[in-house]
């Protein structure tokens, strides 16, 4: 007896979003379970489909002389049965034989299908929404919330049911019944109940997600994320740039009138978002890392241990460590160095001055000796954008741009007044400008510098009790800490800048 499972199969693939084929493949292994449990074995039963979907149940067996041999009801049947249902059978042949469940199968054949049946059905979903779930990891899901239970948030997916734990949710947050709640998917795990989805809204990827969202030209790889730093329910650091020059990527992140970014910090129940720009620059990243705080220098003082001194204005210094050093400590995991922040009168106490000129030079691969540069090029650190755009406006040495008046500087086309503040400001960290009246005398004294010394030594005896020409050798000593050459009456060394003092001893 064939059963229609058209309404069956259609009903199931509606509900629980299964393929016909399993469900098929279900139904086969229901009737087996129920025949085996009333024959003892599937060895001989064949289950077929048909176009419409109609099932049926056949047992395969031999043809044999009852009479003769007797017959195993399982698996052989008397040729004078076998020849009502098909006259030209033979002894020795095979003939499927019909099984109808209702009138074969007893009660406890039937309840054994059934548990199989149920038994299938889970394991199929089960594995279904495993691997639907399982290549959604990463992605944001909305769901809704269901109950609470030890912290734990269970969260209606449609299909199934997700938790947020309590590690992964935002300490500014609180739910209540049917509250939305948009989350990431973090991991898809198998439970002996079914499938579990763990979320998360604290993970960084999560804001990752929102802002791609929110931000077309990050959805389609103009503007990328280089880094996110975050402290849940409190700041977030977002470091971006842009894969084309016209389009600002921190601008592209705000929006038009901030409308991006305040979706955003919606979501994310008023968390405070600082979008700053990417510099593969070790200062200029540790600058806009400090954000919103303005940094007046960033001093490397250990590019191998990466430790990096910052000085700010005595305003801004409470605003650059944040509450709790809550902005300076996302700073250092954002660009991955240590920073230490100062004011300008922390840092004139510290003793760096000479160590960081150092550090500096190493970094930028430029000579101790920073009197010695000529060229804007030559400085370190600067701007390549500035260096053209003064190249082409016809100044390329740093007496020229010194000597710029005002109405030069303001002509000046492609560079503008942050440009021209840091250049100054390099310039007065790294150039020893000498005196112009200095250059004039010795250029103009060449041929004369034997005699002038000679005059010198003549008149140091008369103004120095040390000073003869026959203790001259005596008046030159070596300073503690460079080894430069000093003179009595120097109180820095002119090399390292160290404080100088003499004592003498009576002979």
């Amino acid at each position: 007896m064939a059963i229609n499972m058209s309404e069956v199969i259609l009903q199931l693939m509606h509900d629980r979003s299964m393929p016909e084929e399993l469900i098929l493949r279900t139904i086969e292994e229901t009737l087996l379970a129920a025949y085996k449990r009333r024959y003892g074995s599937v060895e001989n039963a064949i289950v077929r489909f048909n176009d419409e979907r109609e099932v049926s149940i056949h047992a395969k067996k031999k043809i044999v002389n009852g009479e003769e041999d007797g017959v195993d009801p399982v698996w052989e049947i008397d040729i004078m049965e076998a020849r009502e249902l098909n006259p030209d059978a033979e002894v020795g042949d095979e003939i499927l034989i019909e099984i109808d469940p209702k009138k074969e199968f007893d009660r406890l054949s039937v309840q054994i299908g059934k548990q199989t049946a149920r038994q299938s059905l889970r394991e199929i979903q089960k594995d279904s929404l495993y691997a639907e779930y399982r290549d959604k990891v990463g992605e944001l899901i909305i769901g809704y919330y269901q109950r609470e239970r030890n912290g734990t948030i269970y969260v209606d997916l449609g299909k199934m049911e997700g938790i947020l734990p309590r590690k992964y949710q935002s300490p500014r947050e609180s739910y209540r019944a049917n509250d939305r709640i948009k989350a990431l998917i973090t991991e898809v795990n198998k439970t002996p109940s079914g499938c579990q989805v763990v979320l998360s809204r604290t993970h960084t990827d999560f804001v990752r997600g929102l802002f791609e969202q929110e931000v077309p030209e990050i959805y389609d790889k103009t503007v990328e994320i280089h880094k996110i730093v975050r402290e849940p329910g409190y700041r977030t650091k977002l470091a971006v740039y842009s894969n084309r020059e016209e389009v600002d990527p921190v601008g592209a992140c705000v929006g038009p009138k901030g409308g991006r970014i305040q979706m955003v910090i919606k979501e994310l129940e008023g968390e405070k978002i600082d979008i700053l720009k990417y510099d593969p620059a070790p200062r200029r990243f540790i600058k806009n890392a400090l954000s919103p705080a303005e940094v007046r220098d960033v001093i490397i003082l250990d590019e191998s241990k990466h430790q990096a001194l910052a000085v700010v204005s005595d305003s801004q210094l409470s605003l650059a460590i944040g509450k709790q050093g809550l902005n300076v400590r996302l700073a250092n995991r954002l660009v991955d160095w240590n920073i230490d922040v100062k004011t300008d009168a922390q840092f004139a106490e510290m003793d760096v001055a000479t160590e960081s000129r150092r550090a500096v030079s190493a970094l930028f691969g430029e000579i101790d000796n920073y009197g010695e540069v000529s060229r804007i090029s030559e400085l370190p650190g600067v701007d390549q954008a500035v260096v053209n755009a003064l190249l082409e406006n016809g100044t390329d040495f740093i007496q020229d741009f010194l000597e710029l008046s005002e109405e030069g500087i303001k002509n000046l086309s492609n560079i503008n007044a942050e440009q021209l503040d840091t250049l100054r400001k390099l310039i007065d960290e790294y150039v020893v400008l000498v005196e112009e009246g200095s250059v004039e005398d010795d250029t103009e004294n060449t041929g004369n510098t034997a005699e002038t010394e000679a005059d010198e030594n003549v008149a140091e005896p008369e103004s120095d009790a040390f000073g003869s020409a026959e203790n001259e050798e005596a008046e030159e000593y070596e300073c503690p800490e460079c080894g430069a050459k000093i003179t009595l009456d120097m109180t820095n060394c002119p090399n390292c800048g160290i404080g100088l003092s003499f004592e003498f001893e009576d002979e």
